[in-house]
């Protein structure tokens, strides 16, 4: 995936709507392109954060491009294991 910056929002466990607001502030300023990232369980709200973006707040917006891959993580018990991801990169 590519090199992270601040334009990236991290999808996690809140109600999309929350991810959707991060999104439309990153337009908002003087960004022309804002990736959203996901792993796991995440991804179908990463989907779902990119379609309400791009469909009802920032219509100018479009998916560029859409990374998947399986990132490796550590457990608490120092195992390691193995999550998919998801990149999904919305420009307008």
């Amino acid at each position: 995936m590519p090199e992270e910056d601040d334009n990236t929002v991290y999808i996690g466990s809140k109600p999309p709507m929350s991810y959707v607001l991060a999104v439309v502030t990153q337009f908002s300023g003087d960004r022309d392109e804002v990736h959203v990232k996901a792993r796991g369980k995440a991804i179908s709200r990463a989907v779902d954060v990119a379609e309400m973006v791009t469909r009802d707040h920032v219509e100018e917006a479009d998916v560029e491009d859409i990374e998947i891959g399986t990132d490796e993580i550590e457990t608490d018990e120092g195992d390691s294991m193995k999550v998919s991801s998801i990149q999904i990169d919305l420009a307008r």
